[in-house]
């Protein structure tokens, strides 16, 4: 290829890319949504992790459950206002979802859920896997997230019907076909959930480590699905209806193609009792390994 034909396929991909950008932007803000408001709900998570990252220690910082959960409160304290403030002035009419732990159907409008410290835990005992998430919620229904991993840099974000992205780059789920082959997911909730959820979780265990080839059990939901949608794993699932964990996950696996639902198959809302996100090859055979746990 001569330098004149490289630097005209250099300047066809790059007004290819610009395109394509544009035509979202067009999209996204027919759906009501902006490049804006994406870029300040991003902008005001990567604040909130660089605040977290200053706070974190590669070592465990209490040493009993009341100091555990002074330092769960003071991460929160330290972030929180100022999320709220900058997401509620990006959405003027907006409203914000105060417990990050509540769970169940939510009112008409748009709300934002916000998890100010996804992984809480890890961050106190001096673990990498946390983050901090954004979502805005339509109805009841996820239309736009950012999701930022402050240790690793990555922001991960997402529109309803216009794609996941990481960093910009799109995302895009496994195309695995075999339950043999797969790596799937699960973990609890939150602390003190009910003995019912966890005998639940345990057959569901079992019964993945027989059908697949890996079964993780870990938290927070949130990096457990980031891993979905990016295509590095293929399932996870959850006993639990704690919507702050679950809906930006939620819109990324769908939006790199991946399938929402509830375990037996059924669509998915923050109402359901269970939750399920895999890769459309392995989704069915991962609902039908469940089925069994009651």
């Amino acid at each position: 290829m001569s330098a004149v034909q490289s630097q005209n396929k250099s300047q066809k991909k790059s007004q290819n890319k610009s395109e394509s950008q544009a035509a979202l932007q067009a999209e996204m803000k027919a759906a009501g949504i902006d490049e804006v408001l994406l870029g300040e709900a991003r902008a005001a998570v990567e604040a909130a992790g660089a605040v977290l990252r200053e706070r974190y220690t590669t070592h465990a910082r209490a040493r009993n459950i009341a100091e555990i959960f002074e330092e769960l409160q003071a991460n929160d304290n330290a972030v929180l206002p100022e999320l709220e403030r900058r997401l509620l002035a990006a959405r003027p009419g907006s409203r914000w979802v105060e417990d990050e732990l509540a769970t169940g159907a939510m009112p008409e409008g748009e709300w934002w859920i916000v998890d100010p410290a996804e992984g809480n835990i890890n961050h106190v005992h001096g673990m990498p896997e946390w983050a901090v998430t954004a979502t805005l919620m339509r109805d009841s229904r996820p239309v736009l997230t950012a999701v930022h991993l402050p240790l690793a840099g990555d922001t991960y974000t997402a529109v309803a019907g216009h794609g996941a992205t990481l960093d910009g780059e799109p995302l895009h789920v496994s195309t695995k076909t075999g339950l043999d082959a797969a790596l799937v997911a699960t973990g609890q909730a939150q602390p003190d959930e009910d003995e019912e959820t966890y005998r639940r979780i345990g057959e569901s265990v079992t019964a993945l480590l027989t059908a697949g080839l890996v079964v993780r059990v870990s938290v927070p939901a949130t990096l457990q699905l980031i891993n979905v949608a990016a295509g590095r794993m293929e399932a996870f699932w959850q006993y639990s209806e704690v919507r702050s964990g679950l809906v930006s996950g939620a819109l990324l696996v769908t939006e790199a193609g991946g399938v929402v639902t509830d375990i037996h198959g059924d669509p998915w809302t923050p109402a359901r009792r269970d939750f399920l996100a895999a890769a459309p090859g392995v989704h069915r055979a991962v609902s039908a390994a469940l089925a069994p746990v009651k």
